[in-house]
């Protein structure tokens, strides 16, 4: 049987390639397909464990690392991507527009994994991405998001990654999905149970991050605070910390277990679909503070792997701070929660998934 893989992009390596190589490791995918190539080799070999299987790209790929420029076009070029009649099974890793991709033969199974809500930057972050230009991108938007929801109806079968996506797709594209939690490589965190009197919060430093909103939160409460990570929004966010926050900037994943595992609580602002930074946490035994909306409701158990602020303000986050201070938390049982989201758990669940599915339809 023939399978191949359809992926949105290729560039950086983060929570959804990580989720990539698992689906390799577990259908040994033939090619792959994608609009764009630009990740480094070394990150590619990390992607695709080594195996140096043929990469289709579009004629996106002479944009270089501007591509994000043609995202109204990102459908168009998606379209011109010929999948090989002989393939059997086609899966897509979509969180943008992969799960559009047309099959080529009637035979042929597609199955979309949705790593998040689908174009986002279309959607409910519109007015995020595009800021002061939202209004006047009205009509445009209109005919990208009626173009996503035909394209959403593609695949035979989509796989949501959280219970909170899953809902989201049912509402924008009326199709129903499968939910199974993204792998999470839980043996390169290891549990600590003796912490120090620091907080850590880990990730892109974007403003969808709304790291922001923790700066603001550490400067008032003057408790010290390391943020991992690298991005746009790092400068401004050096410029506006008090002296009790400290930046590391990126560093390698044993560097980031290494500040996790010994911090007494890690901090989670964003809005994620699924968010595997705070399993990360957890994992090492290491209490959580997020904002309580999307995926993280489905992954921390309030009070006992951490708690929830309820508001995206520094203010809201710094009353969870004091409540977070007065609790006391059990790794042991901060890590038995983190176990749920392994590695083997995920990979068994969707090669079970599209068994079945396969099996349906060839008998």
């Amino acid at each position: 049987m023939k399978k191949v893989l359809v992926v949105d992009w290729l560039d950086a390596y983060g929570g959804a390639e990580r989720v990539i190589r698992s689906l390799c490791s577990t259908f040994h995918f033939t090619e792959c397909y994608t609009l764009i190539n630009v990740m480094k080799p070394r990150d590619q070999a990390k992607v695709f464990d080594g195996n140096n299987m043929p990469i289709h790209e579009t004629k996106m790929k002479f944009t270089g690392g501007n591509f994000r420029m043609l995202l109204p076009l990102f459908s168009y070029f998606l379209g011109t991507i010929n999948i090989d009649p002989e393939a059997d099974l086609i899966i897509s890793s979509s969180h943008a527009v992969a799960k559009g991709i047309k099959k080529s033969s009637p035979h042929q199974v597609h199955i979309s994994y949705f790593q998040a809500r689908n174009l986002k930057y279309i959607w409910d972050d519109a007015s995020l991405y595009f800021g002061k230009a939202h209004k006047i991108a009205a009509p445009l938007l209109k005919r990208m998001r009626k173009t996503d929801i035909k394209a959403a109806q593609r695949p035979d079968y989509i796989v949501s990654n959280s219970k909170f996506v899953q809902a989201w797709v049912k509402k924008t594209y009326n199709r129903d999905s499968e939910v199974i939690y993204p792998p999470v490589d839980l043996a390169h965190f290891s549990l600590k149970e003796k912490k120090e009197d620091y907080y850590v919060a880990v990730g892109r430093i974007e403003p969808y991050k709304r790291f922001d909103v923790v700066v603001k939160a550490f400067n008032t409460t003057g408790k010290k605070l390391v943020i991992v990570g690298d991005g746009s929004q790092l400068p401004e966010l050096k410029r506006m910390a008090n002296d009790n926050i400290s930046f590391t900037g990126f560093v390698e994943t044993k560097e980031v277990n290494k500040h996790i595992s010994k911090a007494k609580g890690f901090v989670h602002a964003g809005i994620e679909d699924f968010g595997i930074a705070p399993i990360e946490a957890q994992a090492c035994g290491t209490p959580v503070i997020a904002y309580g909306y999307g995926g993280v409701l489905e992954t921390i158990i309030e009070n006992e792997t951490g708690i929830f602020f309820s508001e995206l303000t520094s203010r809201s986050l710094e009353e969870s701070i004091h409540k977070f201070e007065t609790l006391s938390f059990n790794p042991h049982l901060i890590r038995e929660n983190a176990e749920r989201f392994s590695i083997a758990q995920f990979e068994s669940q969707m090669s079970n998934f599209v068994g079945l599915k396969l099996k349906n339809n060839y008998s």
